[in-house]
């Protein structure tokens, strides 16, 4: 049985932390309240026995602190439910060899290199317009996360893999959504109770699903360069392969890696655009702000570099989106070492969850925590900010490596497509939210109107 085989690895298994959370998340509008409303009312530091498996909930920076950082080798990266997507990648391998992967892959993410992407980012952008134009003329209801997703999934393959993507990108959203979908692999789990292990589930959704997105990186690959680019994160990523002296990495390596840009990577950026452009037309002063930076700033041009440093407040405004909606909502650990946090005893294999969603709600560090304000993220208000009570990419040495690049490419989404269009909100207000491994939204149909 292959460990990429979703009988042995899946989201939805009795043993998955996404399945046992969800007795804790049926709040049918926001299932992070009753999370926040424990916290509030128990203290930020919460055991419960869930299932077979104990479960430690930690709510307070200090406590994100002294896991991420202060007893970070007590904790281990939890992996159960990602393998299928991730393989072996930087996202599911821990220790030593973590870091010894990271290594030839952070050149790319060094800031020196983002004034190189900025074309391709906007080559990107021009794309996304082009289809909104047409969006905006037809008047159809689109789904605003597949609309986000597409376009940073577009913008990874122009700017880190110098390519086109050599595939349908709405079809592979269409696979990321089967797979983080729960219920799906209950379906597999009651297929297998009820017919045995060795019956056939090539036909349940999240096993298609996994199915296909195997030979996703392997088409960009092989794909054409765009402009043969000597210094992409394709060609780092090569090299190790190339390298005698690197053994670990091999061409399989190279795939897996490739997987979390093109997943994680993709899907953070792309929630994050999309719950924020839901945010503006629920704060129509905020939307003024950002049309009118766009133009003040840009003018009726594209962006060059130093104007894409500019954009402050628009910076504000989806740093302001994080914290309401941060896309991992939460960083799961499991425990190593006998510990104790917040007056929790943590014993090992309790697994850990560092529910940054809590702190980015909490009184005790944000003023009126449930207001949409930007303001908050100004230079001068920041310095009083308390630390790690903000994670939007997590915290310590495993904070996401491709953090900076995705607020670039967030912020010259804004400045491009909000000074050209009006995104019309069509659905309840609040927005729902499903939370699996991220804080995805039920569901964000919109109308695209040309300005």
């Amino acid at each position: 049985m292959s460990a990429h085989d979703p009988k042995t690895y899946s989201l939805g298994e009795t043993d998955s932390i996404w399945h046992k959370l969800t007795p804790l998340l049926k709040d049918p509008i926001n299932p992070m309240q009753t999370l926040l409303r424990m916290s509030e009312k128990y203290g930020g530091a919460l055991a419960f026995n869930m299932g077979n498996e104990r479960v430690v909930f930690l709510a307070e920076p200090d406590h994100f602190k002294h896991v991420l950082v202060t007893k970070e080798p007590s904790y281990i990266k939890y992996f159960d439910g990602l393998t299928p997507i991730f393989g072996k990648s930087m996202i599911t391998i821990d220790g030593a060899l973590w870091q010894k992967i990271r290594v030839p892959q952070q050149a790319a993410f060094h800031p020196n290199m983002f004034e190189e992407y900025l074309p391709y980012l906007l080559k990107s952008l021009r794309s996304k317009g082009d289809r909104w134009a047409g969006l905006a003329k037809t008047g159809e209801t689109i789904e605003m996360v597949e609309e986000t997703w597409t376009l940073a999934a577009d913008m990874v393959c122009r700017a880190l893999f110098d390519r086109e993507m050599p595939f349908n990108p709405h079809f592979v959203f269409g696979m990321v959504k089967a797979y983080t979908n729960v219920n799906n692999h209950k379906s597999i789990r009651s297929k297998l109770q009820d017919e045995g292990a060795d019956t056939d589930i090539s036909g349940e959704k999240a096993h298609k699903a996994m199915s296909e997105w195997g030979s996703i990186p392997d088409k960009v690959v092989d794909a054409n360069d765009l402009d043969h680019r000597a210094k992409t994160l394709l060609t780092m990523l090569k090299a190790a392969e190339a390298d005698p002296a690197f053994p670990e990495f091999d061409h399989q390596q190279v795939v897996d890696e490739m997987k979390q840009y093109l997943w994680a990577g993709t899907e953070t950026t792309a929630l994050t655009l999309a719950w924020c452009l839901y945010l503006l037309t629920q704060h129509p002063e905020v939307a003024a702000k950002v049309r009118e930076e766009a133009q003040r700033v840009c003018g009726t041009g594209e962006p060059t570099w130093e104007q894409a440093q500019n954009l402050t407040y628009i910076r504000m405004v989806l740093q302001e989106t994080m914290r309401l909606y941060p896309p991992i909502w939460g960083l799961i650990r499991r425990c190593a070492v006998e510990d104790e946090v917040g007056g929790v005893t943590v014993n090992p294999g309790d697994v850990v969850v560092l529910c940054a969603y809590i702190a980015h709600h909490s009184e005790k560090y944000w003023e009126e925590p449930e207001k949409f304000i930007p303001e908050r993220f100004s230079p001068d208000r920041m310095k009083a900010r308390a630390k790690y009570s903000y994670l939007p990419f997590g915290g310590g040495k495993r904070s996401c490596i491709g953090g900076a690049l995705s607020q670039l490419e967030n912020g010259l989404a804004l400045a491009m497509l909000y000074r050209r269009f009006d995104p019309e909100y069509l659905g309840p207000v609040p927005a729902r939210i499903n939370p699996t491994v991220t804080l995805t939204p039920a569901s964000l149909p919109f109308r695209i109107r040309e300005l």
